[in-house]
C-alpha cells in the first residue's frame, strides 16, 4: 500500500524561490503569528546535549510560568519513563540550563524550586562598557583620501620643476557611520548573598502568662527529647520559647497537637532546634477560635406578604395592609359620587 502524499506541503515546495538542493533538508518556513516559542540554536544544535536532553528543554520552556516539572510530573503527561527523563534533566544541570534547588516556604514545609535559563552563558559576560559618544557629523574631521596619502615630511625640491599635473577632483567624503547603540547594562537575575534581608517577626506571645501556661509549656518543650531525640532544648531556650507555647495554649490547642506541629516532617538533621522551633511557632500559629455569636447565621430574610382583608361592601375576598372596600366597590362609590 502506497503512503500517502501531503499535496499541501508538496505544493508548498514547488512555490519555494530559487534552486533547491538535490539532498538534504529543505525547510518550508511559514511566520508563527501565535502559540509559538523562541529557541536558540544553542541549544537546539548543543554538541553535547542528547536529543532527549533538549527535547525536554524545549518542552519545559514552553510551558507557562508556576507549572510543575519534576520527574513524576513530566512522566504522567509525556510517554518517557522517569530514568530518561531523570538523566535529560542531569543533563541540563550539567550545561547550566536547568537548576533544582530545596526552599523552605513561609509556612515552615520544604520544596523542590525548578529554575531554567534559556541561555546560561549570557549569565556569565561580564557587564558591558558603554560606547563613546559619537560627535555630530559637523564637528568630525573630515579626512580625504589625498590628505591620508600626503607624507609628513616634505621631499626636498628638486632644481628641475615638474610639470604640474591636472588639477583632479577631490573624492567624496566617506559616509559617517551611524552610531552604535550602547549595550545594555548587565542585569544580575539573582539578588547577591548580601542581600537585606527581612526581618523576623517576633515570637507570640499571650495575653496573659499564667503560672498554669508556664507550667505546661515548659513540661511540653522538655518533653520534646522523649518523642524526637533531635529536639532537645537547653534549659534558656526552654524558658525563652515558653511565651510562644502559651500564645497556642491561649487558642485553645491540645499539647498533643502543639507536639505533632513541631516534630513532623522535620528536616534530617536538625542542626538548630532552638531555631527550628521558635520559627514554627511563629509561622504555624492558629488563630483565636471563634465565639458562639460568630458562628450564628444570619437571621434570613423575608419578604413582606399583604394579608387577605374582606370587603366591607361585596365580602369578597381582596389583599390589602388595612380593611376597607375592594377595588370594584371604590370604584362604584366614585362614579356615584361623581353622578351625584
Amino acid at each position: 500500500m502506497d503512503t500517502s502524499q501531503n499535496t499541501a506541503l508538496l505544493r508548498a515546495l514547488t512555490e519555494l524561490p530559487g534552486p533547491l538542493p538535490a539532498r538534504g533538508v529543505i525547510h518550508v518556513v511559514i511566520r508563527h503569528t501565535d502559540r509559538f516559542t523562541v529557541v536558540g540554536n544553542d541549544l537546539a544544535q548543543h554538541p553535547g546535549l542528547s536529543t532527549t536532553a533538549v527535547g525536554f528543554a524545549v518542552r519545559i520552556q514552553s510551558l507557562p510560568q508556576g507549572t510543575e516539572v519534576g520527574i513524576k510530573a513530566l512522566a504522567a503527561r509525556f510517554p518517557e519513563g522517569e530514568k530518561l527523563i531523570a538523566a535529560a534533566l542531569r543533563e541540563l544541570e550539567t550545561h547550566g540550563y536547568l537548576q533544582r534547588a530545596r526552599t523552605r516556604l513561609p509556612n515552615g514545609r520544604i520544596v523542590t524550586r525548578t529554575v531554567f535559563c534559556n541561555q546560561p552563558a549570557a549569565l556569565l559576560r561580564p557587564r558591558a562598557a558603554a560606547a563613546p559618544p559619537q560627535l555630530p557629523p559637523a564637528a568630525r574631521p573630515i579626512t580625504t583620501h589625498a590628505q591620508a596619502s600626503e607624507p609628513t615630511v616634505k621631499p626636498e625640491a628638486s632644481p628641475e620643476p615638474d610639470p604640474q599635473p591636472e588639477p583632479t577632483p577631490d573624492p567624496p567624503a566617506p559616509l559617517a557611520a551611524p552610531p552604535q547603540a550602547a549595550a545594555p547594562p548587565f542585569v544580575r537575575l539573582v539578588p547577591p548573598p548580601t542581600a537585606p534581608k527581612p526581618p523576623r517577626p517576633p515570637l507570640p506571645r499571650p495575653r496573659e502568662l499564667t503560672p498554669e501556661l508556664e507550667r505546661i509549656s515548659t513540661a511540653l518543650l522538655s518533653d520534646l527529647r522523649h518523642h524526637a531525640p533531635q529536639f532537645t532544648l537547653s534549659e534558656e531556650h526552654v524558658r525563652e520559647l515558653v511565651p510562644g507555647v502559651a500564645a497556642w495554649l491561649e487558642r485553645d490547642t491540645h499539647p498533643d497537637t502543639i507536639r505533632h506541629t513541631l516534630t513532623t516532617n522535620a528536616p534530617e538533621p536538625v542542626n538548630y532546634p532552638y531555631q527550628f522551633v521558635k520559627h514554627r511557632l511563629t509561622v504555624l500559629l492558629p488563630p483565636p477560635l471563634p465565639g458562639a455569636h460568630d458562628l450564628t447565621p444570619p437571621p434570613a430574610r423575608r419578604n413582606p406578604v399583604t394579608p387577605f382583608q374582606t370587603c366591607d361592601g361585596c365580602e369578597r375576598a381582596f389583599r390589602a395592609p388595612t380593611p376597607g372596600h375592594c377595588r370594584d366597590c371604590r370604584t362604584e362609590d366614585e362614579q356615584q359620587a361623581a353622578a351625584a
